[in-house]
């Protein structure tokens, strides 16, 4: 595949959303332990919801945020046949020091797309020396473009231009971090544990500083090895109340779990839940939950599912949004 690059514009007034976002992205998850932090949850959530955009967009967006003339890279592998339909957009920052790799969900008018999340035939993935099931269309989706997302992330490290590989930057990478929404938060976990322990990623994996989704549905198999608690120490996963994705794919077709801390929005602000969602139990009940205003399990619409509606939920209230107004 031909990467797509581009530069993301500089500073222009109501922006960036954002003071001084390299620097906190830098600081905010120098522990495994460190708390969530709502500047890098809106920031990262503008990237995983315009990752359904082209490369220019995201760019913008990223630079508006705060991520200033940041180089832009988009990868895609598409196959009809196989239902591969997989984008990753890396964004680095001006000075070289920040890296995000962000996933691109379903796309909402792709009937391919949507049978390939379908897919939840049990693959497995080499995990800290164990095997973790995982559904077969994610799994397959983030293989499709994972080398040359790590051959991008080699050059980052070596202090190489995603915009120019021929030019250098300031500093290496010293901080990543991994997002999507929906099928791309799967995605973004999914990568982050595949390099976990993988020896030719060590380098790669010892700057990963945390992986934020955001109505993300259930990723790993139960009972999980230990590296997926491990990685669960960096992992924030993000939902709404009326979300039903998170609680998919039904139990009928996979037993499912989540891993890593989960925040739930109520009454104007995210709180960590002190157990994670349940996994839905039958095809029926998971397609009714779908459209369906009042499922068994409250409300619930797919629209509340929309990228959109997590960038406001995240936003905070003194900044303006990644489109320069205060709605």
């Amino acid at each position: 595949m031909k990467p797509e690059r581009t530069r993301g514009p500089a500073r222009l007034a109501p922006f960036p959303v954002h003071e001084a976002l390299v620097e906190r992205l830098l600081v905010a998850h120098a522990s495994p332990e460190a708390p969530r932090d709502e500047v890098v949850a809106h920031a990262l959530g503008c990237c995983a919801g315009y990752a359904y955009a082209d490369l220019d967009t995201v760019a913008t967006i990223a630079s508006r945020v705060g991520l200033e003339e940041c180089a832009g890279v988009r990868l895609t592998q598409i196959v009809d046949a196989m239902l591969v339909f997989s984008t990753a957009y890396l964004l680095q920052s001006r000075c070289g020091r920040v890296v995000i790799l962000g996933y691109r969900g379903t796309e909402p008018s792709n009937l391919g797309n949507w049978l390939g999340d379908a897919d939840v035939g049990v693959a497995s993935m080499a995990v800290g020396g164990e095997r973790l099931r995982v559904p077969a269309g994610f799994h397959r989706n983030v293989r499709a473009t994972r080398w040359a997302v790590l051959e991008e992330l080699g050059a980052a490290l070596a202090g190489r231009s995603l915009f120019d590989p021929a030019e250098r930057v300031d500093f290496p990478m010293e901080a990543l971090y991994v997002t999507g929404h929906s099928l791309g938060g799967a995605m973004a976990v999914l990568f982050a544990l595949s390099i976990a322990e993988a020896p030719e990623c060590r380098a790669i994996a010892e700057r990963l500083r945390a992986v934020y989704t955001f109505g993300q549905p259930l990723t790993t198999g139960v009972p999980a090895p230990a590296a997926v608690g491990e990685l669960g120490r960096r992992l924030h996963r993000h939902l709404l109340p009326g979300d039903p994705v998170p609680a998919l794919p039904p139990a009928s077709w996979c037993r499912l779990g989540h891993c890593g801390r989960e925040w739930r929005f109520a009454e104007g602000g995210w709180s960590e839940a002190p157990a994670p969602i349940a996994q839905l139990k039958s095809v029926p009940r998971a397609l009714l939950s779908l459209a369906a205003r009042k499922p068994p399990r409250g409300p619930s619409s797919i629209r509340d599912h929309a990228p959109d509606r997590y960038i406001a939920a995240l936003r905070p209230e003194d900044r303006v949004t990644e489109l320069g107004d205060h709605v």
